[in-house]
């Protein structure tokens, strides 16, 4: 399946059906008088989010969403139906914008959740409602009210705890690959990861979600490279993993430029728990190492943790120091508890 974030949607609720102009007039029966019904109240589009969806996909291929109009009203005081409403099933997480791609109407971050995103138009009266004791014969109906069209988009926010962020091959998806079941595509050229990869992981009887987004470079918020659009998706992140290649000759400068960045896209990004790790120590000495930690320490003012997704060296401490920076209730916890045998 593949992965879509943004898209963009039509909608239109339904139109409420018109009022009926109608007068009974039976045979041998006195007492006619109005009995026009009331028009049924057009159908309303919704939102819902639902399980088992991590992508927008669905909607590149059905962009049209139209709810049906409600019927008219009839003779002998009948109600025309009201028309069918229609749901938009996303995924947890998704944002829905209006047209200008920058007010938030909706922010779906909870299974189950439902928004209404455009109401039916109400059913006209009939002509029946209008009789009184002045005007016993009216000759009036109301229409039925319009319905709403709307251009929406949708941008979907993985829902994740921890968020991997460093430049091309720095060893996200390597790390993602060694701590978790998830498979990302990992090889020896730049942005080998073209979407978000999200991957459970557990540590000390407890598990969380890692989000691994395709590389930054200096200028992405620019738009060079892949730009920054995937940060995104570790917006709603607990803590942020910034992954630096070791064996690179400028670890300074890299680990700069993904700050940088972060701080250009803006928001609540840059001042995230941040867990800084030197990666790809298993092709370094031990004086190299040091070296190497000790040029990041001074980049980046705090401790530093070493560590070889390859190798699996440090992969337990650095899933330790992620653990801790994670609130329990986002956490989940394993069943310790072993079931006793079956006896007869």
């Amino acid at each position: 399946m593949k992965f879509l974030d943004l898209c963009k949607v039509y909608i239109r609720s339904g139109a409420g059906g018109g009022g009926c102009v109608s007068f009974r007039r039976e045979k041998y029966i006195e007492y006619g008088g109005p009995d026009g019904g009331d028009g049924g109240g057009g159908g309303s589009v919704w939102a819902e989010a639902v399980d088992g969806l991590n992508t927008l996909i669905d909607f590149r291929y059905q962009q049209h969403f139209f709810a049906k109009n409600g019927q008219p009203g009839m003779g002998k005081q009948r109600t025309g139906k009201d028309g069918d409403d229609i749901v938009l099933r996303v995924p947890v997480g998704t944002e829905i914008l209006d047209e200008d791609q920058e007010t938030v109407i909706a922010d779906m971050t909870e299974l189950g959740q439902r928004v209404e995103l455009a109401r039916g138009g109400n059913g006209g009266w009939g002509n029946l409602h209008f009789k009184s004791a002045t005007n016993q014969a009216p000759r009036r109906a109301n229409p039925g009210q319009e319905g709403v069209d709307r251009t929406l988009w949708l941008r979907l926010k993985l829902i994740a705890d921890v968020g991997l962020l460093g430049l091309p091959n720095a060893g996200k998806s390597t790390f993602l690959a060694a701590t978790s079941n998830a498979r990302p595509k990992i090889a020896d050229y730049p942005f080998t990861t073209l979407h978000p990869n999200l991957g459970v992981v557990g540590v000390d009887n407890t598990e969380f979600v890692v989000a691994d987004i395709p590389g930054l470079i200096e200028g992405a918020s620019e738009g060079r490279g892949l730009g920054d659009l995937f940060l995104g998706h570790v917006e709603r992140c607990a803590v942020l993993l910034h992954l630096v290649d070791g064996t690179s000759a400028t670890i300074a400068e890299d680990y700069q430029t993904i700050i940088t960045e972060l701080e250009a896209y803006g928001g609540e990004l840059a001042d995230k728990p941040r867990i800084t790790v030197l990666n790809k120590i298993d092709a370094l000495d031990e004086e190299e190492r040091i070296t190497a930690r000790d040029c990041l320490i001074n980049a980046c003012g705090c401790d530093v943790i070493m560590m070889s997704g390859v190798a699996r060296e440090g992969v337990t401490e650095v899933l330790r120091a992620l653990r801790g920076q994670i609130d329990d209730d986002r956490l989940k916890f394993r069943d310790t508890e072993e079931e006793a045998p079956w006896q007869p």
